[in-house]
């Protein structure tokens, strides 16, 4: 444990649910975890006690990639931790692998809707059929442009032709609209929508305040920092402000919300953590700010400056998505200049 998650209260302890069981975490809330094949290793996911038109069952809220190993634990969970109810909606919080990957398997199998942001629907539908943001030929020009231009980076990069379609092959063809502000009614309890941005197109939070939780997805994360990316598909984003912008929105909530993150340990702490979050990445803006003012930088010259360890092409990727959005913020508030060189390459300056 990090100094700064000292400074957050954790109810369930060291407890965590083993793969394919269920830990309550609230009155009619129940955790689970599925195993990711990444240095992040796990996503939590939640069943919600619910009835709809009458009917007992289950709302889940996200799902796991597209894999045999992730079916297997829902099968698990299907057969020992529903208590004999049906599953009655899927809900999602955002488009990223992790969270989408088995919404097609899971509808399909029990014949309900996915609910979704519609900006994340459409994206995930694009992303399933395409490299778009992920990798190949565009992203690969794109990484040369902010400086990631070595031979065996850009290999990798290029051959990553099918990377989200690995983990998602398909997406519901259709789907129910969330929007921020809606109220959804789960198990007769009021979860109000809200969204947020940066880290995916238009990501869901859900907040209950009967039970006083939050199911943050990965907007708010205990241990980690969220990843926030600027990608080929939107060149100029500046997605680092708008993130920073959406989890100062969620200091609206009480400080005493049961935080239910989709990677770490259920929290509490909210405003301290989103503290936190602000002043780690007033941190790196300093950090830029002061490399640029030494001389110009692209975003691959600040991968040790902001990281500060060594990274495999994995990282690396979003490492370069988290450096540029890092400059799009300084360089679109007008604290950089940027300027395209003759090698192609954008490089930033004090202005």
């Amino acid at each position: 444990m990090n100094e700064l998650e000292k400074q957050l209260n954790y109810p369930l302890g060291d407890t965590l649910p083993a793969i394919g069981t269920t830990l309550e975490v609230a009155p009619g809330v129940r955790w689970l975890r599925m195993v990711l094949p990444f240095q992040l290793d796990h996503i939590n996911l939640w069943l919600l006690r619910d009835e709809q038109d009458g009917v007992q069952g289950w709302s889940i809220v996200d799902c796991g990639i597209s894999n045999d190993q992730t079916r297997a634990a829902w099968e698990q969970i299907f057969a020992n931790e529903l208590q004999g109810l049906p599953v009655l909606r899927l809900i999602v919080t955002h488009m990223h692998p992790d969270h989408i990957g088995l919404a097609h398997w899971l509808t399909e199998r029990f014949g309900v809707r996915m609910w979704v942001s519609a900006t994340d629907y459409n994206t995930a539908r694009l992303a399933s059929n395409s490299t778009t943001g992920f990798g190949g030929e565009a992203t690969a020009r794109f990484m040369a442009s902010h400086g990631l231009t070595d031979a065996d980076s850009q290999t990798q990069i290029k051959g990553r032709t099918n990377y989200y379609a690995n983990m998602v092959p398909q997406i519901p063809s259709s789907f129910r609209r969330l929007m921020d502000g809606d109220t959804l009614q789960i198990g007769g309890r009021s979860w109000v929508c809200h969204a947020g941005y940066g880290h995916a197109p238009e990501h869901m939070s859900l907040h209950c305040a009967e039970l006083g939780a939050l199911i943050s997805g990965d907007m708010v994360l205990p241990r980690i920092s969220t990843n926030v990316s600027v990608h080929e598909t939107e060149p100029e984003s500046n997605p680092l402000q708008l993130y920073l912008d959406s989890i100062k929105r969620l200091k609206a909530l009480p400080e005493s919300t049961l935080v239910l993150p989709s990677h770490g340990r259920p929290f509490t702490g909210l405003h301290t953590r989103i503290e936190q979050l602000v002043a780690h990445h007033d941190e790196r803006f300093a950090d830029v700010i002061k490399a640029c003012a030494e001389a110009p930088q692209n975003a691959a010259d600040l991968l040790m400056i902001l990281f500060r360890r060594k990274l495999d092409l994995h990282q690396t990727t979003f490492a370069m998505g988290e450096s540029v959005a890092h400059l799009h913020a300084l360089w679109l508030a007008g604290q950089l200049t940027r300027k395209l060189d003759a090698d192609g390459i954008y490089r930033f300056s004090l202005t």
